[in-house]
């Protein structure tokens, strides 16, 4: 298994300028230690669960190429964009902007979006969940045309149409940026998974739910007529044990996870200095981590 960072925090207590520099020293710390992925969210207000929306958030895009900039090998992408939140043609065109920035190191990570208060909050519209899935599987056929060279005409949706689809320069990703639908669910996140994702993700709650899940998935991708070992496995890890930095036991319940293919496990940063917590918590994981299989 490979270790992924997400990066959740930004109420630096050096204040806002100080956050910038922090996660310049997080992504080289990431690199310095063999991290392989580093993520952030895709939210405009803080989650309540995590200090609530008067706490500081960063916009994702922003972020991800501030840390392109200061990093040379570590996989980058948001987990999960929210699909309400930009239209379709230009989340294509931001997502490949970071392609190409990156060297090609963007995943788009994508999701149909939660956090009802931030849509109201800052007056984005907010559909019910079945829309957010329709407009969800459209966005990811809309991706997909843009980044196929040869299909640079127009696209006819329920919910969105495009006049023309170009995007140049291209991605730097072969054939594209690899594609995350981020979820669990068993009727449609994990059916669009099957049909459009390179990756998934998961939360690692137990193994049991996990084995299940890769199973949904698995019959999903035989309906499709696609080879699941094609799908990159991700999970989020759950406890709080390398939060707190406890390797030993963070290395013990990911080793439960053994034999499933899982690809990475992500960690999320307990606070905002997440440099000294990559240095302390993260790197000295990162060769044990290596060992499961």
């Amino acid at each position: 298994m490979r270790l992924g960072v997400h990066i959740t925090k930004f109420n630096h207590p050096q204040g806002p300028a100080a956050v910038g520099p922090e996660l310049a020293a997080a992504g080289a710390a990431a690199e310095d230690g063999g991290i392989g992925w580093m993520s952030v969210m895709d939210h405009y207000f803080q989650m309540e669960h995590n200090g609530g929306a008067e706490e500081a958030m960063l916009e994702a895009y922003t972020t991800l190429g501030h840390l392109a900039a200061r990093t040379s090998t570590v996989q980058l992408g948001v987990l999960v964009t929210g699909v309400t939140y930009r239209h379709p043609g230009l989340l294509a065109k931001i997502a490949t902007t970071l392609d190409v920035l990156s060297g090609g190191r963007a995943t788009l990570g994508i999701g149909a979006a939660w956090y009802e208060r931030e849509h109201q909050g800052l007056g984005v519209p907010f559909p019910p969940l079945s829309e957010r899935y329709e407009r969800l599987e459209e966005t990811l056929r809309i991706c997909l045309q843009m980044w196929d060279p040869e299909q640079n005409g127009p696209f006819e949706g329920a919910h969105y149409r495009l006049a023309e689809t170009l995007c140049l320069p291209g991605p730097v990703s072969s054939p594209h940026p690899e594609i995350m639908v981020g979820g669990g669910g068993e009727k449609k996140t994990l059916r669009l998974v099957a049909r459009y994702a390179d990756a998934c993700n998961l939360f690692a709650s137990s193994r049991a739910e996990v084995v299940h899940k890769l199973a949904v998935l698995e019959q999903h991708c035989q309906d499709a007529g696609r080879d699941p070992a094609a799908i990159r496995r991700t999970v989020v890890y759950m406890g709080d044990a390398l939060g707190s930095g406890d390797v030993d036991g963070f290395v013990k319940a990911m080793s439960e996870y053994a034999g499933l293919g899982i690809d990475t496990v992500m960690v999320s940063t307990p606070h905002a200095e997440a440099a000294r917590w990559i240095e302390n918590s993260c790197s000295p994981a990162v060769g044990r981590l290596a060992e499961i299989v």
